[in-house]
């Protein structure tokens, strides 16, 4: 498995990891599914208090404990949610979020996170109270590094501007590349992307067949199902989903890709794409020719 620098935090991570939030609702199953990726090279696991109102980081700590010393593990914060009640609001105060972050360690199993993330983020956030927090987080070894989960233009520059973030997660394939628009800026200032869906929700993998009013960022059915047929013409000697995540993680400020698993065979396709050889340019190019980038047209800079 290849592998690649977490931002400008120090931290080594493989080239593919693992979303956990698509992970099957039977325990036993999703830590066996874990633990696999542990031996198939993964090392970076990406989380949140969240998914499933904290049993996925529940499962991910039971999976990972015999292993801490040789993972990464990220989560996130800001999504409040009450136990056992549906929905969740968005608090970023700092005040949730040292409660959560306590939280989060007791149900990881970890006295330490090496990637806290907050998991969205407005304008109107007190993100100079927010950074504080997290720098003093830094600072006790409570957490190794901090980043946030965000696709919003004006967020992102604000923390690009006024912390020390090591890592920005954002949505990026080859179905949805307004992300490009936002790397120079992002690479400038040593920050690493982490690519969120690769696979586009499943779309670039040819796994699905979409229907007639099925819809993805503006594609219609007909992009979508000409999508992987594509990939598998550009790259045949992989399969889309391996070509998708490949595409995903190509750009300098890409670090790393986590596309979910919820089955042992997609688990096992997924880290093979960080061990196939890269797409060249040349793949790339022809990829990036038949789906243009679009960009984003709300929450931008002023």
């Amino acid at each position: 498995m290849r592998t690649a620098a977490l931002g400008r935090s120090g931290i080594q991570i493989s080239e593919v990891g693992l979303g956990c939030m698509t992970l099957p609702a039977d325990r036993a199953e999703a830590v066996r599914i874990i633990r696999e990726a542990v031996d198939l090279g993964i090392t970076f696991f990406d989380t949140a208090d969240l998914y499933g109102q904290g049993m996925n980081e529940e499962v991910v700590g039971e999976a990972l404990a015999p292993v801490r010393q040789r993972v990464i593990i990220a989560t996130k914060v800001g999504n409040r949610f009450e136990p056992g009640k549906p929905g969740w609001t968005w608090d970023p105060s700092p005040a949730y979020i040292e409660r959560a972050i306590e939280a989060s360690l007791r149900r990881l199993r970890t006295d330490y996170i090496d990637l806290y993330q907050l998991h969205g983020g407005t304008m109107e956030d007190p993100s100079d109270e927010i950074v504080a927090l997290m720098e003093r987080f830094v600072e006790k070894g409570v957490i190794r590094a901090y980043g946030i989960s965000s696709i919003r233009p004006n967020v992102i520059r604000r923390y690009l501007n006024g912390s020390n973030i090591a890592t920005i997660m954002m949505q990026y394939s080859l179905l949805d590349r307004r992300p490009e628009e936002w790397f120079p800026e992002i690479e400038a200032k040593g920050v690493g992307v982490i690519a969120r869906g690769p696979v586009a929700s499943g779309w670039l993998s040819g796994k699905k067949a979409p229907k007639p009013d099925d819809t993805y960022l503006g594609y219609g059915a007909a992009d979508l199902a000409r999508a992987p047929q594509i990939l598998r013409q550009i790259a045949p000697d992989r399969t889309p989903a391996q070509a998708a995540i490949q595409f995903s993680v190509a750009p300098s400020a890409v670090c790393c890709a986590v596309p979910g698993a919820s089955r042992m065979s997609q688990l096992g396709e997924n880290a093979e794409a960080g061990k196939l050889p890269p797409l060249t340019d040349a793949q790339m190019a022809r990829l990036r020719e038949a789906y243009p980038a679009k960009v984003y047209t709300d929450h931008r800079p002023t």
